[in-house]
């Protein structure tokens, strides 16, 4: 092939300068043919091959590919001949090339066979559509590199995004990040579409059946949407969530999120999608945020509470007051302990409730076979068994990380009281952390240290100075009182003990 240059400099010098072929052919050190194809054409032939190119090593066994790949067609989709295997049964029959050539050839016979997808444009009507999916991120958390998972919601008109992260993809989690989805579109969507995800379908049924699970139903019609299922392996059916998850990642976590939580993570999470309110989609008239304005009235109205985005089981309290979930043991007050409670896991935290009251509170652990514990919840339990304090395994962690003034109390007790009443006495005080604040308590011990009051009776009048500062306590004044104010000041009358001496 010749260059477009190199075919202009040969029309102009046949059309313009009037050179016959053989000239030009001679002076372009060029075929007469060449010459002929550039005055016939301006615009360049593609190149195409006459014959075949020889294949002397591979040409022998392009048969037996073909009936591999032929083959390929009827075998199970995860069980099929991948371009090794087929390298490998060639070499089987004598084959002595590279693997490269093998798998060049096979890429291309698949480029061949492969129809192009193409797709339908689609329109929404404002309120009508939303779609739903999960993706997969990294973030700083804690000064630590996590993955995180990343619910997506997205109205199909107005396209306006909604993303929170979360640490697992738990059915609970997938009802709040729908939960927290329609307050930022303050208002639901008539249908919305998902793959076969685990936290809604049960089974897969043939054709469009699904048997959905019993408490996706019951989300559902709280909220009162539809709901839609893709065709199993096709997620183009709601290819503008799908194209989100990926824009999301992209433009909203990098560089890498650096926080100190899921909560400030998901505040930033929302500020992005807030942001992203002012972009302009191809295609669409008006920004996503004016666009959301005019599909809002059309959105239903939220009911007015929230649906309970937990998993409730029944659980028992063993006798170290712990009652376990998913491997994990968490802590019950020991003065609160009932046989049988109820647990409600949340994507952040574990409820355990006595009938409707919540008695304890923990942040969920999504690791394995870990103790949640809270140290308070065993306070009233040393009260009655001080003897087991230096041994008790919730203080001794506590004791770890508890501050240098609760440390400084409890040498300064037990010194002053040796049979064991210096640690009631600080048992008493870490008591007071039931009712306030720890940091609280531990300036209020500061103080009685200082003042000399160090006990519990002392702790805890600082406390309330500190919480009532401007209280006014009145001072005591005796003067002009009544007539007992005289009293341990009058000579002593020896006569009244005779008198008792009588009436015995």
């Amino acid at each position: 092939m010749i260059t477009v240059e190199k075919r202009e400099q040969i029309r102009r010098a046949y059309f313009l300068e009037d050179k016959s072929v053989r000239e030009i052919a001679r002076e372009l050190r060029c075929s007469r043919n060449t010459v002929n194809k550039a005055i016939a054409s301006a615009e360049p032939t593609a190149y195409t091959l006459k014959a075949s190119r020889q294949a002397p090593v591979l040409g022998p066994y392009k048969a037996r590919i073909e009936e591999l790949l032929a083959e390929n067609e009827r075998l199970p989709r995860k069980q099929r001949y991948t371009s090794h295997k087929v390298y490998e049964a060639l070499q089987k029959s004598g084959y002595r090339g590279s693997e490269s050539n093998v798998r060049h050839y096979i890429a291309q016979r698949r480029r061949e066979k492969k129809r192009p997808k193409v797709y339908l444009p689609l329109e929404f009507d404002p309120g009508t559509d939303a779609q739903v999916d999960w993706g997969e991120a990294v973030a700083i958390m804690g000064g630590k590199q996590v993955t995180v998972q990343v619910f997506y919601m997205r109205l199909s008109y107005s396209r306006r995004l909604f993303m929170a992260a979360f640490p697992a993809q738990k059915q609970e989690a997938f009802f709040e990040g729908h939960m927290r989805a329609f307050r930022h579109f303050q208002g639901v969507p008539r249908r919305i579409s998902y793959d076969n995800l685990k936290a809604a379908v049960q089974k897969v049924l043939e054709g469009s059946n699904r048997q959905e699970q019993q408490s996706f139903i019951v989300f559902r019609s709280h909220y009162l949407f539809d709901s839609h299922f893709c065709t199993r392996g096709m997620g183009n059916q709601k290819g503008g969530v799908e194209h989100s998850v990926g824009f999301g990642r992209r433009n909203f976590m990098v560089p890498l999120p650096d926080v100190a939580s899921f909560e400030e993570l998901n505040a930033l999470l929302l500020q992005e999608c807030l942001a992203d309110d002012q972009r302009q989609v191809d295609g669409q008239e008006v920004i996503i945020g004016q666009a959301w304005e005019l599909e809002k009235p059309h959105l239903r109205p939220r009911p007015e509470r929230d649906f309970e985005c937990c998993v409730v089981r029944p659980v028992v309290l063993n006798p170290y007051s712990q009652v376990e979930f998913e491997t994990n043991r968490y802590s019950v007050p020991t003065d609160r302990a009932q046989r049988n409670l109820v647990l409600k896991a949340f994507p952040f935290r574990v409820d355990v409730l006595h009938l409707t009251e919540v008695i304890a509170s923990h942040p969920r652990c999504y690791g394995r076979h870990q103790e949640i514990v809270d140290p308070l919840h065993y306070l009233p339990l040393l009260e009655q068994r001080p003897g087991a304090f230096e041994h008790a395994k919730p203080i001794r962690r506590w004791r770890e990380s508890w501050p240098v003034a609760f440390e400084q109390l409890f040498s300064h007790l037990t010194e002053q009281e040796s049979d064991g009443r210096g640690v009631r006495e600080f048992i008493a005080v870490l008591q007071l952390c039931r009712r306030y604040p720890e940091p609280l308590v531990e300036q209020a011990v500061r103080q009685a240290l200082v003042y000399g009051c160090g006990h519990a009776d002392g702790v805890e009048l600082c406390l309330r100075q500190l919480v009532n500062p401007d209280m006014h306590i009145p001072s005591l004044d005796l003067a002009g009182g009544p007539a007992w104010v005289t009293a341990g000041t009058q000579p002593l009358n020896l006569q009244r003990y005779d008198q008792l001496l009588q009436r015995a």
